[in-house]
């Protein structure tokens, strides 16, 4: 009996190992998605004849448009099974990178910019339903981490990837084989779809018709829901921060050469997925998670204070980054436990559609208010910006537990 029980075990464990490989595989292509333009928009402003904000404009048109996708896609999701709502957003993500490199006018990448962010928006519900059904409760938390580790390299690897291209060939095979990329993603996940099975009517069946009362709108009326959209809202100003204006201005406080400047951003990603690791364990008790992510932003909040205010050589500056981005990488996991704990039975698709929606909203927004600053040149205020949200975000997780006890949410297994 203890052998049939540990092969059991080692079965099981060999299982959510490959899901939570595939899962962190197709995350890595959405967040590689998001950054595959940006490294190439020299090239585009001197092809289409346009301006650096016509370039911006497109993401802006991505995201919305991701935002969007990712709230309805969840209802989607929990109706079908997120196996073939996930082979249709790695398709759209291929389909798209190779609009772009036959484009022939700006308008013909905007509308591509529309096939990518529809492609973008169904990976959280997909994502996180597939975890909190097929994986095991006392591995959610590592589930997580892998998560988080994979979509900060996919962001890594856009720059890496096309740059190189681009400069030995064009741009347009840069595109080319970033669409190539996502096919062959989805060529992997199509010969293992066994792995990403989800029986949908098992589950419905196993918790009744529909686990909310009042019909597949109800979650919208739990608090806990809206609190984890604006955790997430200030979750990604608080990233757009760091990943535009914050070197920049941490250059300007600092006086830190250009080139160090530069791998503030590659530093903070790097050590963040670090974190990620180390607080994958940290998350095996949800029960804290609030706490782990309060401790966590709280000193980030303070690094950045610390860049605000602090005289030091600037060459440390890079060194300051990888610190607050291992401190925001440790809160990943139970960052995301938030809103699992928040979850309702049967409806997982759903909440991490309109929750993971605010992700996009923040990323929208954030540009808005610290370009401003920057513009300026209020380079301590944006610093100051940061400590701020990253500050909102340690009293919005505590909130999030506090309006979830008083509703008495039953919270999905």
């Amino acid at each position: 009996m203890s052998s049939l029980t540990a092969n059991t075990a080692a079965s099981t464990l060999r299982t959510d190992a490959k899901l939570i490989g595939l899962v962190g595989l197709a995350h890595a292509i959405s967040h590689f998605s998001q950054l595959v333009l940006p490294p190439l928009f020299p090239w585009l402003k001197d092809a289409f004849d346009v301006s650096y904000t016509e370039l911006g404009a497109l993401l802006s048109v991505f995201f919305v448009t991701s935002c969007v996708v990712q709230a309805a896609s969840g209802f989607v999701v929990d109706r079908l099974g997120p196996r073939p709502v996930l082979f249709l957003g790695l398709g759209m993500l291929g389909l798209a990178a190779f609009g772009y490199a036959l484009a022939q006018s700006y308008w013909m990448l905007a509308a591509c910019a529309v096939a990518a962010g529809v492609g973008n928006g169904v990976f959280h519900p997909v994502d996180y339903t597939l975890f909190n059904r097929k994986v095991a409760p006392s591995r959610l938390g590592h589930a997580y981490s892998v998560h988080g580790i994979t979509g900060s390299l996919g962001w890594a690897l856009a720059p890496a990837f096309v740059v190189p291209l681009a400069m030995a060939f064009s741009w347009r095979v840069a595109l080319a084989c970033a669409g190539a990329l996502a096919v062959l993603v989805l060529a992997v996940l199509w010969f293992n779809r066994s792995v990403l099975a989800l029986d949908v009517k098992a589950v419905h069946k196993a918790m009744g018709t529909d686990a909310i009362h009042g019909g597949e709108f109800a979650f919208l009326r739990i608090p806990a829901v809206w609190m984890c959209f604006g955790f997430f809202f200030f979750y990604a100003m608080a990233l757009s921060v760091v990943q535009t204006f914050a070197p920049a201005a941490a250059g300007q406080l600092h006086a830190v050469p250009v080139a160090l400047v530069a791998i503030c951003v590659t530093t903070y990603m790097v050590t963040s997925a670090a974190g990620m690791v180390f607080g994958g364990f940290l998350a095996s008790d949800p029960s804290r998670c609030e706490r782990i992510v309060g401790a966590s932003f709280g000193v980030a909040a303070c690094l950045a204070l610390v860049l605000a205010f602090a005289e030091f050589a600037g060459a440390l500056v890079p060194v300051m980054f990888g610190a607050m981005g291992f401190a925001a990488g440790i809160a990943g996991p139970s960052r995301d436990l938030l809103v699992k704990r928040s979850t309702p039975a049967n409806a997982s698709g759903r909440v991490y559609g309109v929750v993971y929606a605010g992700l996009d909203i923040g990323q929208a927004v954030a540009p808005l208010i610290f370009g401003r600053l920057m513009d300026h040149g209020q380079h301590r205020s944006v610093m100051i910006g940061l400590a701020v949200v990253q500050g909102v975000l340690i009293a919005s997780a505590f909130n999030v537990r506090r309006v979830r006890r008083e509703a008495l949410v039953p919270a999905s297994a």
